[in-house]
């Protein structure tokens, strides 16, 4: 009987040996899986950070150095923004100037100086109004007055002068209460809005 009693005893400390020696491992193993993942996910920043590094470089690399003269993230990304900003303005100059070549070879040069050339889109609520003049005195004034009686309040505006000629670019907020709620609708306002106030300053 005694020798029964102790050898289950040495049999019960063989297996708490074992389930302790298990749960070490089972811990070692989780410990490993923790380390691992820490650093896939330290490789994988890494990796992110290098790359957005590479695409500010490229970003910076295609502006003139005036634009970003600093190279941290926000003066680059800052820089990128205007150098946009600026080439949309040099497209509308070049646009502008096109115009000018069109016109004086399909007309004379009493009709370009009384024609006025007036492109509208509408999305949603806003219209979008190119009018391509001559400078007249006055005339821009004339015109936001007229777009505010309308109700089409602007929002913003690109102007792009070239010799005697102008080109306005109009970003309209069509009022609840406008009744010009048409591309036609607008254009034909706009026309009759140059067309009076060439009367006025003739």
């Amino acid at each position: 009987m005694v020798v029964q009693m102790k050898a289950s005893g040495a049999g019960g400390r063989r297996r708490q040996r074992c389930h302790r020696k298990r749960l070490k491992e089972e811990e070692e193993e989780e410990e490993v899986v923790a380390e691992t993942q820490r650093m896939i996910h330290i490789a994988v920043e890494r990796n992110r950070r290098k790359q957005m590094n590479d695409y500010l470089a490229v970003l910076r690399s295609l502006m003139p150095p005036c634009y970003a003269q600093r190279v941290d993230q926000a003066s680059i990304v800052g820089g990128a923004i205007s150098f946009v900003k600026d080439l949309e303005r040099s497209v509308e100059f070049l646009e502008a100037q096109k115009r000018i070549k069109h016109k004086s070879d399909a007309t004379a040069g009493e009709n370009m100086a009384a024609a006025a050339d007036v492109e509208v889109s509408l999305q949603d609520r806003h219209a979008n109004v190119k009018i391509f003049s001559r400078r007249r005195p006055r005339q821009l004034l004339s015109l936001v007055l007229a777009f505010h009686t309308l109700r089409l309040t602007p929002i913003h505006l690109n102007v792009t002068t070239i010799d005697a000629m102008v080109l306005y670019g109009f970003n309209l907020k069509v009022e609840d209460d406008c009744h010009f709620t048409s591309v036609d609708a607008i254009a034909t306002a706009v026309h009759q809005i140059i067309a009076r106030i060439r009367e006025e300053l003739s």
